[in-house]
């Protein structure tokens, strides 16, 4: 049950993710994440980018892993480095920029990755 508990928090910390650009451009990622499955289905070629669909695909297999009576532990690892490509590239940019909004977004995400990583590894 821990398993399932830690995969759906891993999901919803990662919706959390907010960006900021030039322009006063602000987002966070759910906002963006529901932008860009509109337009999967009317403009495939614009959402094709490493960026947005590595992160979509941690999401899917963490969802299917709340599915399983006994979740995997390699799905989950797979979903949690999909995901973090994205948040840990996000809290660089945030550091390097010292925009704090964008590095605290982050650290939930990252934190429970480390637990959820921990736990995974104790299993056997």
């Amino acid at each position: 049950m821990k398993n399932k508990i830690l995969n759906s928090f891993l999901i919803i910390t990662s919706l959390f993710g907010y960006l900021e650009w030039s322009g006063n451009n602000h987002t966070f990622l759910f906002q963006a994440e529901g932008e860009i499955l509109s337009k999967l289905f009317t403009d495939l070629t614009s959402t094709l980018h490493p960026f947005t669909i590595l992160p979509l695909i941690g999401q899917l297999i963490l969802i299917v892993t709340l599915f399983q009576n006994k979740p995997s532990k390699n799905l989950s690892y797979i979903g949690i480095g999909c995901l973090g490509i994205l948040l840990i590239f996000i809290f660089v940019i945030g550091i390097m920029s010292l925009n704090y909004k964008i590095t605290i977004s982050t650290i939930p995400f990252i934190v429970l990755s480390i637990i959820a990583i921990r736990h995974y590894r104790k299993i056997k």
